[in-house]
């Protein structure tokens, strides 16, 4: 089993999604102890996509430049992370009842055109069968799920668009309420996910 074990909190070891992702990683390599984990903080920063991403990525050229082959090598590499998953465990706190910037900059890198994803005759094709994800999610203020969330339903629109339509939800919600309540769902949620 290979896991990709992605946080994106800002708020650094006092984050739940980085403690609850965390758990989520060791409970899966505590069943499957030959996993490889490989561990990616997009708070140190996602490239986010530009006209420079877009002539080196969707348009391609023959002789790029420095800066398009940066864009390239940055690509490519969170993309063969994800291809080579067998489970993505992801980190999504919510702040101003979205997900986080870096988080969108990573699925902006990853959704690319023929690698990724294609277009046919019956729509878009995801080519990133075959994998699960667990998502981590916590927010102050924002129910999982509500109207005012719209976090979850993105990131698994956009999981499902690439093709990982096996997705599980760990929510950690109302934290700015009730932080007991809320960190006991995201205990009973965990219960049930199948290493």
């Amino acid at each position: 089993m290979n896991i990709l074990h992605i946080d994106s909190a800002i708020t650094g070891d006092a984050s739940v999604t980085r403690q609850l992702t965390a758990e989520i990683t060791a409970r899966l390599t505590a069943a499957n102890p030959s996993a490889k984990v490989t561990y990616r903080d997009l708070n140190k920063g996602v490239t986010p996509i530009d006209t420079e991403w877009f002539a080196a990525i969707r348009v391609g050229t023959e002789n790029p430049t420095p800066e398009q082959e940066r864009h390239i090598r940055v690509s490519d590499q969170l993309l063969a992370e994800v291809q080579d998953a067998d489970t993505l465990v992801i980190g999504l706190p919510v702040y101003n009842f979205t997900l986080p910037a870096q988080l969108k900059n990573w699925l902006d890198q990853i959704a690319r055109a023929g690698v990724s994803f294609r277009y046919t005759a019956e729509g878009p094709e995801g080519l990133l069968t075959g994998k699960r994800a667990i998502i981590a999610y916590a927010a102050a203020g924002t129910p999982f799920g509500s109207d005012l969330d719209h976090a979850s339903g993105y990131v698994r629109h956009m999981l499902g668009f690439l093709g990982i339509t096996d997705v599980t939800f760990v929510p950690a919600d109302g934290l700015a309420m009730d932080r007991d309540a809320g960190l006991a769902r995201a205990q009973a949620a965990l219960e049930n996910i199948a290493a």
